[in-house]
């Protein structure tokens, strides 16, 4: 009977979180008059003639002239219908075709003969936006419930922590800025675990393995990277950065890597906690053990995801240099070294934390998991 009430209250806050959910998302599709800039409905599109344009290796691409008819939803000439020249290329990638439906923000002129035409600024994304959020938002609590929740309130807090950084670094020197990665990382870490394991010996373990596994791997990091003096780093994808580079990548290197190893030391933890719940008599031999044998299993995963995830930012980039004449191997050295170096970096911690997290929780989790020291 009292698990029968526990569901049904379940399903009563999931309607009522799904109905606020929804109420958010329809505000998102009628939301115009929060706008000041114009916003426009396209309701007509017609194709009126093409041109041709020359590539990087003189071949041509066809570009197509659209003529969008459009309507304003907001200000005073709400309902006006304005005239709007497009132009787009069969890349789209510095323009966009677009379809009856579509939603534009504009700037406004007025044509000799008195008719409105507009130029657009950019495209109305918003309820898109809202509704796939509003759907992660509903999916995350209906399947972690109250875990759920907090963690979007520790997602909320990272970011705020995150722009905290960005302030201090804005009124700071570049000297400062792995400092004050270091104080962002431990916040981060804290508040992430504390928010979503809650006060406990296993929340305290992965803090602590996770903030040592990091910082070991940044340490370790700087350490090759000044034997070796940088060679084969390439900073050019920097050059843009007035500051020095070698700094920005090792706070790089250490924000990317709290991820992988923050994931690790959690499943370390949660893991020994799991066998302590299951047989309070267990040995810390049969622990070790057993976390030896997670931890082998973690690696392997964990150490791609990193690889596929850094090296998946730079195909754009590496598609560019390949379609412009450039050969494989210089290619891969321009591009891909701080990307593989990142995720090297990133393994290392993961192959660091792994028996660090193992050792602190066995030692640190009691036997009775759900006491507190």
């Amino acid at each position: 009977m009292k698990k029968g009430l526990l569901v049904r209250k379940k399903a009563i806050f999931l309607t009522l979180f799904a109905a606020f959910l929804g109420m958010l998302t329809m505000f998102s599709y009628n939301n115009y008059t929060w706008y000041k800039e114009p916003i426009a409905k396209i309701i007509a599109t017609e194709t009126v003639g093409t041109a041709e344009t020359i590539g990087a290796n003189r071949e041509s691409y066809p570009v197509y002239n659209q003529k969008l008819t459009a309507v304003l939803m907001n200000g005073e000439s709400k309902g006006t219908e304005v005239v709007i020249a497009n132009n787009y290329s069969d890349s789209l990638a510095y323009s966009q075709m677009y379809r009856s439906g579509d939603e534009v923000f504009l700037s406004l002129s007025e044509s000799d003969t008195g008719a409105v035409t507009g130029k657009i600024s950019g495209v109305k994304r918003d309820k898109y936006v809202a509704l796939f959020g509003s759907l992660f938002l509903f999916v995350l609590v209906a399947v972690a419930g109250k875990k759920g929740l907090l963690s979007l309130v520790s997602i909320a807090g990272n970011i705020l922590l995150f722009s905290v950084a960005l302030d201090s670094y804005e009124m700071a020197d570049n000297a400062q800025l792995l400092r004050i990665s270091s104080a962002a990382v431990i916040g981060w870490t804290v508040l992430t675990l504390l928010l979503v394991s809650g006060r406990n010996r296993k929340t305290y373990a992965a803090i602590i393995s996770t903030l040592i596994g990091t910082f070991m791997t940044l340490i370790l990091a700087y350490g090759v990277i000044a034997l070796t003096n940088g060679q084969g780093l390439r900073y050019e994808e920097m050059q843009f950065v007035t500051h020095y580079p070698r700094r920005i990548f090792l706070s790089s290197i250490l924000i990317g890597s709290l991820g992988a190893v923050m994931d690790v030391a959690i499943t370390m933890t949660a893991s020994i906690q799991e066998l302590y719940e299951k047989d309070q008599a267990i040995s810390s031999r049969a622990l070790f053990q057993s976390g030896r044998e997670i931890g082998k299993d973690i690696m392997g995963t964990m150490a791609n995801v990193l690889l596929f995830a850094y090296v998946s930012g730079a195909i754009p980039t590496l598609v560019f240099y390949l379609e412009n004449g450039s050969d494989v191997f210089h290619t891969f050295s321009m591009q891909l070294s701080l990307e593989i170096t990142r995720a090297l970096a990133g393994s290392l911690g993961i192959v660091l934390t792994v028996p660090l997290a193992m050792f602190t929780a066995v030692r640190l989790i009691p036997k009775k998991a759900g006491d507190r020291p």
